[in-house]
């Protein structure tokens, strides 16, 4: 049975980390009705054949607009356990589709809320994306060297790492008390909390040095054997040696453990020239002759791959991280329980369960839409 199996989520659909963390649900088993945009008559649908983040969803269409669209979702919050919106702070209270008055029908509901600000704080109205809330929040800061501005990891950062997890993590806790006590609860999930959470670890290690304060003068964006590495083909590695037995091995492997300077690993005078001399190394070979010299060692080794490349890679393959399915590239659920994969469900396109559902209310009003 699969571990979320029982837990029906109502979805007002959005973009990005509001649509993953539904998508994150369902690929665990509960059941996601996602309400889709009613597009006008003639329009095509933007999505194509299907949004490969509703994948495992039931899909209808609704203008919440509308008295009629409104009712609907009302009518599936009546016995969900959870709603997820993306809205701007005060619209969906505007549609009639709040809290208050989704709570009132259900005590139990719990309701997710994903934003980039915040449900309060003068930005909270403002417009923004992931590397503008991974920006403000501090996470943004040590990417990249001090020389170079910070470059965002698109949508990793913020939507998914402080949005759409951070969500998820909010809507089963609220759902874990409203199982044993029957009160539900308002989860605010803004990726500038989010993001600024996972910054703990990276604080924690400043009394161990390893970060300073400063861009570009930090273990990982200064040492040399902590970095990314230019290849004899274009292409791109990475080590992370940091503890010494694995250090040791490194200099090893690349034929350093003799010469000066290198002993001394955490003396970061040198690490500028220690860190050209590892540069000049890398590049006299190809991205594959070093992971033939180094993957699977205790060197702490992987090569940069892209992720077309990441999905023949033997160990993805192994693991049937990567699928391909509908036409669409994708990746499997995790994390993984008991030593399986959860099975992910189909793309649906948008609108397909539509009449299913509201064939069922019209044949019994009293009936439950969760069919």
């Amino acid at each position: 049975m699969p571990m979320l199996s029982g837990i029906r989520i109502v979805e007002i659909c959005g973009i990005g980390p509001g649509p993953f963390c539904a998508m994150h649900l369902a690929d665990l088993g509960a059941d996601v009705i996602a309400v889709e945009r009613q597009l006008p008559p003639g329009v095509a649908d933007p999505n194509g054949d299907g949004y490969v983040l509703n994948r495992g969803k039931r899909s209808i269409t609704a203008d919440l607009k509308t008295a009629e669209g409104r009712d609907l979702v009302l009518r599936l919050v009546d016995q969900a356990d959870g709603l997820i919106e993306g809205m701007r702070p005060g619209v969906m209270e505007r549609l009639g589709l709040g809290p208050e008055a989704c709570m009132a029908r259900n005590p139990r509901l719990v309701y997710g809320r994903m934003t980039g600000w915040g449900q309060s704080g003068p930005l909270a109205q403002a417009a923004g994306h992931d590397a503008n809330y991974a920006a403000l929040s501090g996470a943004l800061y040590y990417s990249g060297g001090g020389k170079e501005p910070p470059v965002s990891p698109f949508t990793l950062l913020g939507d998914i790492g402080g949005g759409a997890l951070y969500l998820a993590v909010g809507m089963l806790s609220g759902i874990l008390r409203a199982r044993s006590s029957g009160i539900g609860a308002v989860v605010d999930a803004a990726i500038v909390d989010g993001s600024a959470h996972m910054l703990q670890l990276l604080l924690s290690t400043q009394r161990k040095g390893y970060i300073s304060g400063q861009r570009g003068a930090n273990l990982h964006d200064a040492s040399h054997f902590y970095a990314t590495y230019r290849c004899a083909d274009g292409h791109f590695i990475t080590v992370g040696a940091i503890e010494p037995q694995f250090y040791a091995l490194l200099l090893q492997k690349l034929g350093l453990d003799k010469t000066a300077g290198f002993a001394d690993q955490w003396n970061r005078n040198q690490w500028p020239a220690l860190r050209q001399q590892m540069a000049e190394i890398f590049a006299a070979r190809t991205r594959d002759e070093w992971c033939t010299l180094m993957e699977g060692t205790d060197v702490c080794f992987g090569a940069v791959l892209s992720p077309e490349e990441a999905t023949a890679h033997p160990h993805h393959a192994a693991r049937g991280t990567f699928f391909k399915a509908q036409g669409h590239a994708q990746v499997a659920p995790a994390p993984r329980f008991d030593g399986r994969t959860a099975t992910p469900g189909s793309i649906p396109g948008r609108g397909q369960h539509t009449a299913d559902i509201m064939t069922a209310l019209r044949r019994d009003p009293a009936a439950s839409p969760w069919i």
